[in-house]
C-alpha cells in the first residue's frame, strides 16, 4: 500500500507558478501601472493650462465686449492710459489674472487691445509688458476694433 501512495506522488506533476515567474508577472504589471500614472499626470497637467487659457481668454473678450458698450464719449474718456486690473475669478482672495486694456483712436474707429497675464507677473511694471508680452509668457491678446 504504501508502494502505490508513493507512486501516486512521484507521478502527481506539481503545478502552480514558481517564485520567478510570479516575480516576473509582478513587474510587468508595475511597470504597465507607472506608465498609466505617467500618462495620468500628464493628462491632469494639459488639463490644467487647458482650462487657464480658457479663462483668459474668456477675460479678454469680457472686457473687449464691455467696450463696446460705451458711449463715443466714454471711449475718448479711457483712451490714451493703458488701465491694468488684477482679477480674481474664483473669489478665494488671491488675485489668478492681471488684465491690461489699451485703446487707441483710430480715424473713426477705436483699437482695443487686451492682455491677460498669469499672477506671476503682479511685480512686473506695466510698460514692460506692454513692451514684450510673450516674454511675460502673456495667456491671451486679442485686438478689436471699436466703430462708433
Amino acid at each position: 500500500m504504501s508502494n502505490i501512495i508513493r507512486r501516486r506522488f512521484r507521478d502527481r506533476r506539481i503545478e502552480g507558478f514558481s517564485l520567478i515567474e510570479t516575480l516576473v508577472g509582478v513587474a510587468l504589471v508595475a511597470i504597465a501601472m507607472l506608465g498609466l500614472a505617467q500618462l495620468l499626470v500628464l493628462s491632469i497637467a494639459q488639463n490644467t493650462r487647458a482650462d487657464r487659457m480658457s479663462n483668459a481668454v474668456f477675460l479678454a473678450r469680457q472686457q473687449i465686449e464691455e467696450l463696446r458698450l460705451l458711449t463715443q464719449d466714454e471711449l475718448n474718456a479711457l483712451t490714451g492710459a493703458a488701465m491694468d486690473e488684477s482679477l480674481d475669478i474664483n473669489q478665494d482672495g488671491m488675485f489668478d489674472y492681471r488684465r491690461i486694456t489699451t485703446l487707441q483712436p483710430s480715424g473713426v474707429f477705436y483699437q482695443a487691445r487686451v492682455l491677460i497675464f498669469a499672477a506671476e507677473t503682479f511685480g512686473e511694471s506695466m510698460g514692460d509688458l506692454l513692451t514684450d508680452p510673450t516674454a511675460y509668457r502673456v495667456r491671451a491678446d486679442i485686438t478689436s476694433l471699436i466703430s462708433r
